[in-house]
């Protein structure tokens, strides 16, 4: 055993044995665990953090309190220890180092996570998504999903998400995943009509599967796009995994048409109420030939979505991330393997779930080949896409860098029923990117003000 297994082993059991001791009494071993954290901080590296995090711990009215002690208050026990070890301890604390131990020794990207199609089937068909050009016959066999996972872990991935289609149509093979690789963490990405007691006991059984449930406002909102009776579906759904104590969020994607119900307060405290831990928020992309741009918020709806966001992660006791408007926390666009990368039901390596092209493919390349390879190593060189990280997207604010990527790369359109030309996409994102750029700066430049205003308080 090489010292740096070793050292990761020690960490590994040091985090497993202070999640037990959480388990015995959290409201009372948090604050010592803080105050032992802050006396072993010899170099100070975390000290801007420790005052902020007990003011939390010393409010039990404070959100974060609140959602903190609910994990141990609304979660399985058995549910819990398996996120805490596999989404902190492998997926973070042992995966991120060999992952950057690899991109060094290979020179490329090498994903935190890997978003997989199950398939392209789906129950729905909702308006605008892309799923449905895929066709409905495309399938990633269950071999094939088990070799990606084995790739990805021998390079430091631990962190799995479904998509599709919709990946509950192949229940039996994420369970099936989920047994096979019990220190791994799955995500899907789901409709939630498909839940049910069976299923959620499945989920209590293996653990390690968290799902997201796509949900667009309330009833009317989420109907109109989604089907009739379709919101009805997803808060049973909700409704189940509440009871059984299961760890699921709400994934949220805003248009035009719903910003207003999706960003409301009531919309937050409805997830909340329902169980929910965390809400990923997606902007609407304009994918394909049968795209519909209308769909496509303003510049003053996506600056409601900022605001709004933002203000709820100091008032309501849930995890929230706008994939859109929160670049500056992790540097930009995470796409093309430096933090994800998406692989479609055709098997299609592609750089995001919302850029259809790619030049390798899961049964002719390996993982680290298609990294290797001119498509990925564009991002690679590329990013961050712009230095204003509202504007963090290569092709929805920055479409020319995705037309570029795309040619001199080689790499073709994955859209196996209506191929999209590059050109025909960089037509339809061009002018929103414009229209953006003015209100982008304008909240970019605004932050980075108050961020130096001695008058506000802020350091």
């Amino acid at each position: 055993m090489s010292d740096k297994t070793m050292k990761e082993n020690m960490q590994a059991f040091a985090v497993k044995k202070i999640l037990h001791y959480l388990d015995e009494d959290p409201e009372k071993c948090l604050p010592k665990l803080l105050d032992w954290a802050e006396k072993s901080d010899k170099n100070n590296r975390f000290g801007h953090l420790f005052q902020p995090v007990r003011g939390i711990l010393e409010n039990p009215d404070n959100n974060w309190n609140l959602l903190i002690k609910s994990l141990w208050t609304d979660i399985d026990p058995g549910v819990r220890k398996a996120f805490f070890e596999n989404f902190i301890v492998n997926a973070s604390l042992i995966g991120t180092p060999r992952q950057e131990k690899a991109k060094k020794e290979h020179d490329c990207n090498i994903p935190w996570a890997i978003l997989m199609d199950l398939t392209s089937a789906c129950n729905l068909k909702c308006t605008g998504c892309w799923a449905a050009e895929y066709g409905h016959k495309l399938n990633l066999e269950y071999e094939v999903l088990d070799d990606i996972v084995r790739q990805g872990t021998a390079l430091g991935t631990y962190m799995y998400i479904f998509s599709g289609g919709e990946p509950m149509v192949r229940k039996d093979d994420i369970i099936r995943l989920c047994e096979a690789h019990p220190d791994c963490e799955f995500l899907a990405f789901t409709n939630g009509t498909l839940i049910d007691e069976a299923f959620a006991d499945e989920m209590l059984r293996v653990r390690n599967f968290i799902p997201a449930i796509s949900i667009e406002g309330f009833e009317e909102a989420t109907d109109d796009r989604r089907g009739k009776g379709t919101y009805q579906k997803v808060m049973n759904a909700m409704r189940i995994l509440k009871e059984k104590k299961l760890l699921f969020g709400a994934s949220c994607c805003y248009t035009s048409k719903n910003v207003e119900s999706l960003s409301s307060e009531e919309y937050m405290d409805m997830l909340v109420t329902s169980g929910a831990k965390f809400a990923w928020f997606f902007h609407y992309m304009p994918i394909g030939n049968e795209a519909v741009p209308e769909l496509l918020p303003t510049p003053q709806q996506r600056e409601t979505m900022y605001h709004r966001i933002r203000g709820y992660r100091s008032t309501k006791p849930i995890f929230t991330i706008d994939f859109q408007h929160d670049g500056e926390f992790v540097g930009g666009c995470i796409a093309g393997g430096r933090r994800y990368l998406h692989i479609n039901a055709n098997g299609d390596i592609e750089p995001c779930a919302f850029i259809h092209y790619a030049d390798s493919n899961i049964r002719e390349h390996s993982l680290l080949e298609a990294y290797k390879r001119p498509l990925f190593m564009a991002y690679k060189e590329g990013q961050p896409f712009n230095e204003n990280m509202l504007r963090p997207c290569p092709m929805l604010e920055n479409p020319e860098c995705l037309r570029e990527m795309v040619k001199t790369s080689g790499a073709h359109s994955t859209d196996m029923q209506s191929p999209e030309n590059v050109d025909d996409l960089y037509g339809k994102c061009k002018p929103y990117a414009d229209r953006w750029v003015e209100k982008a700066d304008e909240l970019w430049n605004a932050d980075r003000v108050c961020a130096g205003c001695k008058e506000c308080g802020n350091k």
